[in-house]
C-alpha cells in the first residue's frame, strides 16, 4: 500500500472534516425543518409502496401470461417438428398439416427436384 505524504492526508482530513461541518449545518432546525423532512420521508414512502405494488402487479400479469406462452410455444414446436419430419420423409402428396407455408414449397413443385436429409438440390443435365 502506498504511503500517502502528510499534506495528502491532512488535505483528506480537511475535505471530511468541511463535509461533517455542512451536514451538520444542513439538519433541519424547527418546525418547519422537521415538517419539511417528515413530507420528504412521506413522499419517499409513498413511492417505495407504488413501485411495490407496480412490480407485483408486472409479477402477477407475467404468471398469468406463461401458460397462454407455453401453449404457443408448444404448439409452435409440433408445427416445426411435423414440417422437419416431413422435409425428411419427403411428403410431397401430403400437403403442409398446420397451413404453414414453407420456403421450400415453390421448390418441391419443380420437375427434377430432389430431397435429401442435408437440404435440397436440383440435378442438372450436362447436355
Amino acid at each position: 500500500m502506498p504511503q500517502m505524504n502528510r499534506d495528502q492526508r491532512n488535505a483528506a482530513w480537511q475535505a471530511a472534516n468541511q463535509w461533517r461541518t455542512r451536514a451538520a449545518q444542513t439538519q433541519p432546525t424547527g418546525v418547519a425543518g422537521s415538517l419539511k423532512l417528515l413530507l420528504t420521508w412521506l413522499a419517499f414512502g409513498a413511492l417505495m409502496i407504488v413501485g411495490v405494488v407496480l412490480g407485483l402487479f408486472f409479477l402477477l400479469i407475467g404468471w398469468a401470461m406463461m401458460p397462454f406462452m407455453r401453449h404457443k410455444m408448444k404448439k409452435r414446436m409440433e408445427q416445426m417438428r411435423a414440417q422437419q419430419a416431413q422435409d425428411i420423409g419427403g411428403g410431397y402428396s401430403q400437403g403442409h398439416s398446420h397451413g404453414h407455408a414453407s420456403p421450400h414449397t415453390s421448390a418441391q413443385n419443380r420437375p427434377g427436384h430432389q430431397d435429401v436429409l442435408e437440404g435440397s438440390y436440383e440435378v442438372k443435365d450436362d447436355r
